[in-house]
């Protein structure tokens, strides 16, 4: 009885001891990748909102430049979607003024292009990665990227100068702003990383 209940224990104590050595493995991975996005994130213009939005993602990014600009991507398209689906319901607000009106909706244009620039640049840059080795195709792939995240940041930019007059009711303007600038913090993000990223491979 004495061995048997000896045997069960070595038992216990050995997978006692496997699994405190992958929890340690795990827990050290997923630091490493954290130090990774945080020294990263210092070359972007917002680096403390970089290291929020980005370190959910630690796990997939490890020390990995695209995995890094591909998730800053996934971010930006995520908070675009958001300012643009709001500004398209403030189109259809009911008692806007004729000047408001029109300012939502060219603000709405403007932020479904961002949205669209910003889709069609997540697969890219996945096509980029697969070319590393390839400087000349690699170039091309990442440089499309790299111009469509910057035209993302231009129709931001322009969605903010059109509601930014004095004929805007100031809860819709600045309704319409926070959420607006949220989008182009991390798209500037974004597109620091993707940059960071070609110079790595180029």
């Amino acid at each position: 009885m004495a061995n048997l209940t000896l045997h069960f224990l070595l038992i216990f104590l050995s997978f006692h001891c496997i699994f405190a050595i992958i929890t340690e493995s795990v827990t050290s991975q997923t630091q490493n990748a954290t130090n990774f996005i945080v020294t990263s994130c210092k070359t972007t213009l917002y680096p403390t909102i970089c290291v929020q939005s980005l370190s959910t993602y630690a796990n997939t990014i490890q020390l990995n430049e695209q995995e890094l600009a591909h998730a800053a991507l996934t971010v930006s398209l995520s908070k675009a979607k958001i300012a643009s689906t709001f500004i398209s319901k403030i189109t259809r607000m009911k008692g806007l003024k004729p000047r408001e009106l029109q300012a939502s909706k060219d603000c709405s244009f403007n932020m479904n292009d961002c949205v669209y620039q910003l889709t069609r640049s997540i697969p890219e840059l996945g096509q980029s990665g697969k070319l590393a080795s390839r400087r000349d195709e690699f170039t091309w792939h990442v440089s499309n990227v790299q111009t469509w995240i910057s035209a993302a940041l231009t129709d931001q930019n322009t969605c903010l100068d059109m509601i930014n007059n004095p004929s805007m009711d100031g809860k819709i303007k600045d309704s319409i702003r926070v959420r607006v600038f949220i989008a182009s913090q991390v798209t500037s993000n974004a597109l620091a990383l993707v940059y960071k990223f070609a110079e790595k491979h180029s």
